[in-house]
């Protein structure tokens, strides 16, 4: 047997998440499916992360264990004839068998697109909308403090599974162009809704929905009722993962 290593793309909006579940059209499970359609093995695909109902991914990364006689410069080809248009596999190497997507990852970047203009009714599911332009340099203020090792309790949803709260945020990067703003967080990894969540809170300060106390007070005593809105899922984009 050996490893296999997929970078893939979709577009998140007809998918109820990454992790296949039972009655539901998931990325994993149209995975899995291909692979069986084309190589006859019943492969568990393991990703770097889940992602949620309609987030979309530039280069999510996930691994497989097949036979190794199975050439690894046609995988890509072949997956990509049988899968749907709204997945695309981008790449497939083969390594290490005791390489994890998962438990290797170093860090992730993940992208937000917001959008401020006219009505688009093309952009519904690729963007989170918003209806006053935001304030940049208010934006770029109050992301630098999020930067660097932080309990982010209060900036993740409450139906999260995870009971340890602590996540490291490398970088934060703002681009504006045009009537979109994209943002951009590298970290060491994060809980559920919690991009969306600081999008939420950043654009809710940039626009004196909320203060720069209080925001602060929410990353010391993790109350979720502290932060700001939660952006809707259609505008995130896993873009990276580092490993």
């Amino acid at each position: 047997m050996k490893r296999i290593l997929l970078k893939i793309a979709y577009n998140g909006e007809n998918f109820h998440g990454w992790q296949k579940q039972e009655g539901v059209r998931t990325v994993q499970g149209e995975i899995e499916s291909a692979i069986y359609n084309a190589f006859k093995s019943h492969c568990q695909v393991f990703a770097s992360g889940r992602t949620d109902a309609k987030v979309h991914a530039i280069a999510q990364q996930a691994h497989f264990d097949i036979d190794d006689g199975v050439p690894t410069n046609k995988i890509k080809t072949i997956l990509n004839r049988i899968l749907p248009l709204d997945v695309s596999i981008l790449s497939a190497k083969k390594v290490k068998n005791d390489f994890h997507a998962r438990f290797d990852v170093k860090s992730k970047t993940y992208l937000y697109k917001v959008y401020f203009g006219e009505r688009n009714c093309f952009l519904s599911d690729k963007v989170g909308v918003v209806y006053e332009k935001p304030n940049l340099e208010k934006i770029k203020e109050i992301s630098q403090i999020f930067i660097g090792e932080h309990n982010f309790k209060g900036f993740c949803s409450s139906q999260t599974s995870s009971q340890d709260f602590v996540r490291t945020i490398y970088k934060i990067e703002i681009f504006e162009k045009k009537s979109y703003l994209n943002i951009e967080i590298t970290g060491s990894g994060f809980l559920m809704h919690m991009v969306r969540i600081l999008v939420g809170t950043m654009l809710d300060y940039s626009l004196g929905k909320i203060s720069k106390s209080r925001i602060e007070k929410a990353l010391v005593e993790g109350k979720r009722d502290l932060s700001g809105r939660t952006m809707p899922p259609q505008g995130l984009y896993l873009k990276k993962v580092n490993y």
